[in-house]
């Protein structure tokens, strides 16, 4: 590990009187981050986004790099943390989010929640700053009950594939709560559902993506397990609504920092999605079924009472509305791989 790395933004290219908040994000060129960061700095805001690319996408932020609001820094979370200036938000979205991708280096993503976590946590704290972690449906492990509540305390293998990423976020989680506890660091935690949309890496490994680029480039869909399983998917500009109600929602009775679900309560088999895939694309691919990975979960399914009662939240996006312009991005995406492809070998 080296030593602290010191951050010092390029204030003199700020577009004055245009800034509302400075807020850094980390993992801010990956999915959810870059389109956070997007928009953010659609609404005014000043965004340092901090990523360390092992799975943030150069093309995510390219439309930013010019931006006189945006300032990246290439780093890895797990050396600490310093930044000249203000800070006034932090989101923590660092950490990739797909099994094949977290499972490459499972003591780095581990640590990536737990110690990259706990340095943003104390720059929260230096700073004064708010700050919100993105946690996940996986700290419910395969569970026994569904829809799942934030008080579902889960059903999670510690000593499995899985057990990086899922542990890792529920250890995050305690940090959180433990500062805010005995520090008085004012956090947010979000436990985000899948959510799919523009942005998404093609060969992220996640079944929206997978069954899409699969459909498109008329492969056979994979489907693990007998394809019963059910998940429920939520289109991105749903989930940085909440995200954002739930960072700058106020807590008077000190009951936002606790764990919020963020997803979309509409539930499908992937067998359904799989079909409605095939149907959206016009694919003729076929369907195959493979083994159902080790703790792979057989329901997931977000209970949203609480993100309704105490941000006013819901989706608004059905998955088929939200699949036409995810398709049509990775139409796009396929496209760019062609066109590169026949310039080399022109």
């Amino acid at each position: 590990m080296g030593g602290t790395r010191i951050f010092r933004p390029n204030f003199e290219k700020l577009e004055r009187g245009a800034t509302t908040k400075t807020i850094v994000i980390a993992g801010g060129a990956g999915f959810i981050g870059s389109n956070l960061s997007h928009r953010l700095i659609a609404e005014g805001n000043r965004v340092i986004c901090i990523d360390n690319m092992e799975t943030g996408r150069n093309e995510n932020i390219a439309g930013l790099l010019t931006h006189p609001n945006f300032d990246f820094f290439l780093h890895d979370i797990l050396e600490p943390i310093q930044i000249d200036g203000p800070v006034d938000r932090i989101y923590n979205m660092a950490c990739p989010g797909s099994p094949p991708k977290y499972q490459r280096d499972p003591i780095h993503t581990f640590k990536t929640s737990v110690l990259g976590g706990m340095n943003l946590l104390e720059l929260a704290e230096e700073k004064g700053a708010r700050i919100l972690q993105s946690s996940t449906s996986e700290v419910y492990g395969d569970p026994d009950v569904s829809p799942q509540k934030e008080s579902y305390r889960g059903s999670v293998n510690t000593v499995g594939p899985r057990s990086c990423y899922d542990e890792g976020k529920r250890g995050a989680e305690t940090l959180f709560y433990e500062m805010h506890e005995r520090r008085g660091v004012d956090t947010r935690i979000a436990r985000i559902f899948n959510t799919y949309g523009p942005r998404m890496d093609p060969e992220d490994g996640r079944v929206v993506s997978n069954f899409v680029m699969q459909a498109l480039m008329g492969e056979d869909l994979t489907i693990y397990g007998d394809g019963a399983q059910t998940r429920s998917f939520c289109y991105i500009s749903d989930l940085l609504k909440g995200l954002i109600t739930l960072m700058e929602g106020e807590d008077p009775l000190g009951t936002i920092s606790s764990p919020v679900n963020l997803g979309n309560p509409g539930e499908f088999t992937i067998l359904e999605l799989a079909e409605t895939v095939l149907n959206m694309t016009g694919s003729k691919s076929k369907l195959v079924y493979r083994d159902l990975p080790v703790d792979d979960p057989h329901q997931r399914c977000p209970d949203i009472s609480r993100a309704k009662s105490i941000l006013g939240w819901e989706p608004q996006v059905p998955l088929k509305e939200g699949l036409i312009p995810t398709i049509a991005y990775f139409k796009g995406e396929l496209s760019g791989r062609q066109t590169y492809a026949a310039r080399s070998v022109a």
